[in-house]
């Protein structure tokens, strides 16, 4: 009975650390997470370090462009990333993050007269709520990204399944579909259908969006 009940609590130990690397913006204490997002008109990359189970310190650099090309934005910032609230279900996980950043924004517009071009301080902050079991996965994203005269508010939507259920250190595949928008740089939802492949420490995800524009995410912890 003793052997049976630490093998029990190992098994959900490891599912409830296989789950949180799905969503989480951060990895455990003491730990790197490198993240990146890649398209036509979204381009980011991240790195982040956690300092306690609860709390992570990076930096990020992101470029934005608008669906005509005629707007395009580039952001270097300092980020900082805070579990708020952890659910730990009997077969699943909550969580809500508070996501934030502040750095040097450089853009441009473009009209039939001139380019102008500036630069601004930019501030990023955000929450996000993600929902996982071993097979459904559901998140929901709001960040406000805030210049002088500027509103490029951002939300996403993501749920997805995995196709079977696989050990701790094998790796998973899953079907991701998001759906985003960031203001003033499109006028449309931008949907991606994705096929996720995960592991304990990494993940990568590959899909092609509504536009017919190719789409690459990656996670790493190490």
């Amino acid at each position: 009975m003793y052997h049976t009940r630490i093998k029990t609590l190992l098994t959900a130990s490891a599912v409830m650390c296989s789950v949180s690397a799905h969503s989480a913006p951060m990895g455990f204490s003491e730990s790197f997470m490198a993240m990146g997002d890649f398209n036509n008109n979204w381009r980011e990359l991240n790195m982040n370090y956690a300092t306690t189970p609860r709390d992570a310190f990076g930096v990020g650099a992101t470029y934005m462009r608008a669906d005509d090309n005629m707007k395009s934005r580039t952001l270097e910032e300092f980020t900082y990333t805070r579990l708020i609230q952890r659910w730990n279900l009997p077969h699943a996980q909550a969580n809500l993050w508070f996501q934030g950043g502040i750095g040097a924004l450089q853009g441009l517009d473009k009209t039939l007269a001139e380019n102008h071009r500036f630069d601004k301080v930019m501030v990023t902050p955000g929450v996000q709520f993600d929902y996982e079991t071993t097979r459904l996965y559901f998140q929901a994203a709001h960040r406000l990204y805030r210049a002088t005269d500027i509103n490029h508010d951002f939300t996403s939507l993501r749920a997805g399944f995995s196709f079977y259920e696989s050990e701790y250190d094998k790796t998973q595949p899953w079907f991701i579909l998001e759906a985003r928008n960031m203001n003033g740089l499109s006028e449309k939802i931008e949907v991606t259908p994705m096929l996720r492949l995960i592991n304990k420490n990494y993940f990568v995800e590959a899909g092609v969006n509504n536009s017919r524009e190719p789409r690459l995410n990656f996670m790493y912890i190490f």
